[in-house]
């Protein structure tokens, strides 16, 4: 009985109105002798049958199951894949291989000493990838585990787990539930099998798509009737593309083709249709959405890549170093061994002391000297890392400034190992709904009768307003003698209210209208009445949408198609034109002319209707009043509009298209309105024709409703236009203004069509007026032509070469570039002979858009980029379609908002909106960068320093592999006495303060073009460690030198003494150098450098009092030796000093004659100039951003130019005043 109610509800037979989208001509395809249809042949294998699952159980028609995975690992390829991963580490590798050679009796240290931290190290970063892939895991398991209503047997329905469903498998969909595989649609709960699909995970679009079944299957409506039900459905293998789909249902002996408008894929959602009865396709990973997907990759920074490098630098050093003190020992024991006679060996074969084998002694020797010197290659550095990285990961974690406090989602950093690659950011490729926008269009202005109404301003007017305003300069045009004109305002052409002083009064949601002159009846007053009259009606009346009661406001939603069509209905409801009912011939509206009146209801009867698509540009509906006056009410964009105007509809033409053109640079979406008014007899015979083209069978189907559509619309008569703003989510064209200043390319990748796309562009300024806008697409071809394809392909090829010439011939260094491309376009462009060229056009541009791509384009477009610009690449999104691309890139940001959680479970980073991106890279990128930077530099430059000193100890004790240091000291050095400040460096370190980093957006560049990390820096820092080595070890053993007394006893220094106030100088120098290193001291770095000096003493002092079965010749060390010789204090000072000189003098050089941006903020910093002389500072802002043409200051600087070039013209004597 539920089911009967429901059936009346939905009375719709939408095929009588719609044109293009609902066709359903009974296309019956030819069998060949066999019975079955001609479809086959490679890529076209699959064999579904209907209702009958069990039949795809076994080969050869075994197929996947609906589970679907996205981890990196599961229980059996964790171990292998993981290790696999630590060991791409060249550094873990030669770790893993000293270990084993610390196994052998010759090694200088335990064996265990080897393994454990390389156990550890190898055992934290895996656990943390486990971890990571645990999340994805439980993600998957939520998607597995949804229900959907699938038939069982005899009629019956029942739920069942999304991972269970089967090829062949009829399920039963209800409103707003996602579709669990891709489906056959079989029937709807409309009378003529129509449904509303959004497709926002798939191609990111928010307007609904119309699908149809095929009307062989209409009568399988009810759960009962799927007990007989059998079918066949032979069809494409399974494939990426979203578009197309190719196939036939063979059904009570007949066979039917199957196209796309029948398909309903995975992960896109039913709505406007309370339910649907479908056929399981394609499951699990053959589904089009999974074939879109990736695997999900191992990323590793650019940082940690060139780390590997500098140890395979640091490697041959320790290989050379080791070859030259085992060809020392062969050299020593060959020929003075025989005089060494208190070193003779027990053993006389022992092979390792025998003068006879001298190859033999090194040979051996050099295992000793590989694992002897191995402090050149630091375990402790990747130990460090990982816990720098953890730490940053939670600042990010805890930024308040990146906490959503609507929504309640704080940023997070979904893996630590790329901290650093977001500081060196070069290019972002953005998706666009859910991302930069918000799925919400606002009606804001509109234009009737020649004049503008709405005195709101778009949120790209209001950023405008605000850095015009916040630039005083901005008032001057000219310099010398134009300076008198600074008190010329710039006036923007429409209203602006500057955002700090505006306050919206409209709270409904849809309409942020304000103008009293439309408000409350008011329009009765105006001059044009019947035109305003006429523009609300075609508001109300010019659409698909279908109203629902809501029962707790006793008003009324939209289901609508797209959300402009809801933001109009919502805006003619505003202004008392509420469209309340539709039947399948009428729509019924309830006009109400004033607050004191009451509403009059008012039915126009719908006779056709011609909708929307890409290529119309248009949409047309045809009603007839209740005077029985028949209308043709159409919309569309502006330039199909006007060309269709009767000459006496061109009234308002000149005005409308000066607000349009105002609208488009205000960022909002444009549409024109205009009306005919039809004869009967002229009605009758076009409608004649119009039956005919749509129920006609063929190719040129299309093509001729096309013709007869166009004969009605035209002879129009203009009314107004209509600005709606798609609302950008909140701080978009800042953060990407700053982005821009930045230094950072900004792409945008929509499955949106190409109008929309750039509607947004204009609204996030990635676009302005004035800007060159080279658009690329392939031209429809011939279906006559044999290789269509490749005439597209040398279409665009010509179309891309002469682009190219273009831009490279502009001579005006203010000239900007926009590129746009379809979908269609990039297939062709992607190609290996052309994608070389798009790139190089891209580049050349300041905007690129690509539209209508699929998410395979996305990930190709980002993977083209990422290989050919070789820079670092950051993908971001919100929804499924985005994961490619997110996983592709160097670094993947996903956005927690409307469109689920894949996006952010396949992403590195997750924020809940786009404008924290700003923070993340312009902040913590920076930070994170140069700390790591800076990190590894100094970690590389201290062991250096201190493994080296090993090396010339062993040439002063004849190579003999012996040790100057004690095991407990090389033990600890790394471990704790120099430990903690580094972390703390990498940690903690700060150049600037987070306000300055967005005050300063330029000092971001300092991580794209590598200043502290390039080979430079590093081989200086290298430099430096050699410099400091040499003067630790030659220093300390010309004052500690055997031939001369360090205490006033007389007592020369024996190897301990000697070892450990080397030791001592040695945490003195490095502990210095890395407060020289800071820039930012809180006390957790005091406490980290002054601590670790002071523990080095403290444990000399723990370790001396030990019995001297455990601290063996360093008994009493500090207290009884070295303590009281005062040579030893003053040569570690001697030489902490004369170690750093050489940086201290650099540094103080750089600051004082070349010095970097940060260095000059510092000083401006350190000696309050920004609080004494704020003009000084705005100066240095201005300065400090990069050239771009993209962004709110690039638009209004554009602006102003134009404006200065105006005022020039004006006053031509002043031009002349100030030339001369």
């Amino acid at each position: 009985m539920a089911r009967t109610g429901r059936r009346k509800r939905d009375r719709l037979r939408w095929s009588k109105l719609y044109t293009f989208s609902c066709l359903r001509p009974s296309v019956q395809l030819e069998t060949s002798d066999t019975g079955t249809a001609s479809l086959g042949g490679p890529g076209f294998s699959r064999v579904v049958h209907c209702n009958q699952p069990r039949l795809h159980y076994k080969k050869p028609l075994k197929y996947p199951t609906n589970y679907i995975s996205t981890t990196k690992y599961n229980i059996i390829t964790f171990l292998p894949k993981a290790i696999f991963e630590q060991f791409r580490r060249v550094a873990n590798l030669y770790f893993l291989m000293a270990a084993i050679l610390s196994l052998t009796p010759v090694a200088p240290f335990s064996a265990v000493s080897m393994i454990a931290p390389l156990a550890f190290v190898v055992g934290l970063s895996m656990a943390k990838e486990a971890l990571e892939d645990w999340r994805r895991f439980i993600q998957d398991m939520k998607v597995n585990s949804r229900k959907v209503s699938v038939h069982r047997s005899d009629g019956l329905f029942g739920y069942k787990h999304w991972e269970k469903l089967r090829v062949g498998d009829v399920v039963k969909v209800e409103k707003d539930q996602f579709f669990p595989a891709d489906l056959l649609l079989l029937s709807s709960s409309y009378e003529d099998g129509i449904c509303y699909v959004e497709t926002m995970n798939l191609d990111g679009e928010t307007n609904l798509k119309v699908k149809r079944s095929l009307e062989v299957t209409l009568p399988l409506d009810e759960d009962e009737v799927f007990k007989e039900f059998k079918g066949i459905i032979r069809c494409e293998d399974p494939n990426p593309s979203l578009y197309t789909f190719v196939g036939n249902l063979e059904y009570e002996r007949q066979v039917y083709a199957i196209d796309p408008t029948q398909i309903l894929l995975r992960d896109s959602k039913l709505r406007n249709t309370q339910y649907i009865y479908g056929v399981v396709i394609f499951t699990g990973h053959d589904t089009k959405v999974m074939q879109n997907s990736t695997d999900s990759p191992s990323k590793r920074s650019r940082i940690e890549r060139q780390m590997d490098k500098i140890i395979y630098i640091l490697f041959s050093v320790l290989v050379l170093i080791s070859l030259i003190s085992s060809i020392g020992f062969a050299v020593n024991i060959k020929y003075y061994m025989h005089n060494w006679w208190f070193l003779q060996p027990d053993d006389k074969d022992n092979k390792l002391y025998n003068p006879k084998t001298p190859a033999i002694s090194g040979l051996i020797h050099l295992i000793t000297a590989l694992i002897l010197y191995g402090y050149l290659i630091p375990i402790s550095l990747y130990v460090s890392i990982e816990v720098v990285k953890v730490v940053q990961a939670m600042f990010i974690n805890q930024d308040l400034q990146m906490y959503d406090e609507e929504a309640g989602i704080p940023a997070q950093a979904r893996t630590s190992n790329l901290n650093e690659e977001l500081g060196q950011v070069h290019t972002i490729l953005s998706d666009k709904t859910g991302t930069l926008t918000c799925n919400q269009m606002d009606f804001l202005k509109c234009s009737i009768a020649g004049i503008s109404y709405g005195v709101g301003s778009s949120e790209v007017e209001m950023a405008a307003a605000k850095h015009m305003a916040s630039h005083s300069d901005f008032g001057g045009v000219g310099k010398g003698n134009l300076s008198s004109t600074s008190e010329i305002e710039i006036e923007p052409s429409t209203p602006i209210t500057p955002v700090f002083e505006r306050v919206r009064k409209s709270t409904i949601k849809g309409f942020s209208f304000e103008d009293d002159r439309l408000m409350n009846g008011n329009w009765t007053q105006e001059q044009n009445s019947g035109t305003i009259l006429m523009f609300f009606r075609i508001l109300a009346l010019c659409h698909t949408a279908i109203p629902e009661l809501n029962e707790e406001t006793g008003g009324f939603n939209y289901e609508a198609e797209s959300p402009d069509e809801g933001a109009f209905l919502v805006a003619a409801r505003e202004f008392g034109f509420e469209f309340c009912k539709r039947t399948q011939s009428s729509v019924f509206i309830r006009e109400r002319y004033s607050p004191s009146e009451g509403p009059i209801e008012r039915e126009f009867k719908v006779l056709n209707l011609l909708e929307f698509n890409s290529k119309r540009k248009r949409m047309s509906v045809i009603v007839r009043d209740e005077s029985g006056q028949t209308l043709l009410l159409c919309k569309g964009a502006d330039s199909i509009i006007f060309e269709r105007l009767s000459k006496n509809g061109r009234t308002y033409e000149v005005d409308t298209t000066r607000h349009l053109s105002e609208y488009g640079e205000a960022g909002l979406r444009t549409l024109a309105l205009s009306y005919r008014v039809l004869e009967e007899s002229e009605y009758l015979a076009w409608n004649a024709e119009f039956v005919k083209a749509k129920t006609s069978i063929g190719a040129d189907r299309e093509a001729q409703l096309e013709r007869v559509a166009e004969l009605m619309e035209k002879d129009l008569i203009l009314v107004g236009a209509t600005a709606v703003e798609d609302k950008l989510q909140r701080g978009v064209p800042q953060c990407i203004d700053r982005l821009a200043q930045a230094g950072l390319k900004i792409w945008v990748l929509t499955g949106d069509k190409m109008e929309t796309a750039i509607n947004i562009g204009y609204a996030c300024s990635l676009l302005r007026q004035g800007m060159k806008q080279i658009c690329l697409s392939t031209a429809p071809s011939d279906p006559t032509q044999q290789d269509a394809k490749k005439a597209a392909k040398e279409n665009l090829s010509l179309q891309m070469s002469n682009a190219l010439q273009m831009v490279k011939l502009e001579r005006d260094p203010h000239a900007a570039f926009a590129l746009i491309i379809d979908g269609k376009g990039l297939t062709h462009a992607l190609q290996d002979d052309l994608k070389d060229r798009f790139l190089e056009l891209a580049i050349e541009c300041a905007s690129v858009i690509c539209c209508r791509v699929s998410p395979k384009q996305k990930a190709l477009v980002t993977r083209l980029v990422k290989e050919g610009v070789g820079k670092t690449t950051l993908a971001i999104g919100d929804g499924a379609n985005d994961v490619g691309m997110i996983q592709e890139a160097d670094i993947g940001v996903g956005i927690s908002g409307v469109e689920g959680m894949q996006a952010v479970m396949a992403s590195d980073f997750s924020i809940s909106q786009f404008r924290f991106l700003e923070r993340l890279l312009v902040v913590h990128g920076h930070w994170c960068y140069k700390r790591i930077a800076q990190m590894i530099c100094y970690f590389f430059y201290k062991n250096i320093a201190f493994g080296l000193t090993i090396f010339y100890f062993e040439a002063y004790a004849a190579f003999s592999g012996q040790s100057v240091y004690d095991d407990w000291y090389m033990l600890l050095f790394n471990v704790v006495l120099t430990s903690l400040p580094v972390i703390s460096l990498g940690a903690f370190e700060q150049d600037v303060s987070s306000e300055v980093c967005l005050q300063f957006p330029a000092l971001y560049q300092q991580g794209p073009k590598n200043l502290f990390f390039d080979w430079s820096r590093i081989l200086g820092w290298m430099g430096n460690g050699l410099y400091s080595s040499l003067v630790l070890y030659f220093l300390s053993i010309s004052i500690f030198s055997s031939e001369s007394a360090f205490r006033s006893d007389g007592q020369t220094a024996d190897m301990a003494a000697v070892g450990t106030a080397m030791f001592t100088c040695i945490i003195w120098a490095v502990n210095i150098q890395i407060a020289l290193t800071m820039s930012h001291f809180t006390w957790i770095q005091h406490l980290c450098v002054w601590g670790s000096i002071a523990s080095w003493y403290l444990f000399l002092v723990a370790y001396g009092t030990a019995s001297p079965l455990i601290s063996g010749n360093a008994f009493q060390i500090l207290v009884e030796a070295l303590g009281p010789a005062s040579i030893y204090w003053i040569s570690t000072l001697l030489i902490a000093v004369v170690c750093n000189l050489p940086y201290l003098v650099h540094i103080s050089y750089q600051r004082a004659c070349n010095p970097l941006d940060h260095h000059v903020i510092q000083e401006i910093k350190y000696y309050k100039k920004d609080l004494e002389d704020h003009d000084m500072w705005k100066r240095e802002r201005s300065k400090a951003r990069q050239k771009t043409k993209i962004g709110f200051t690039a638009r209004v600087e554009a602006k102003i130019r134009h404006l200065k070039g105006r005022l020039h013209k004006k006053l031509p004597s002043i031009t002349i005043q100030t030339v001369s």
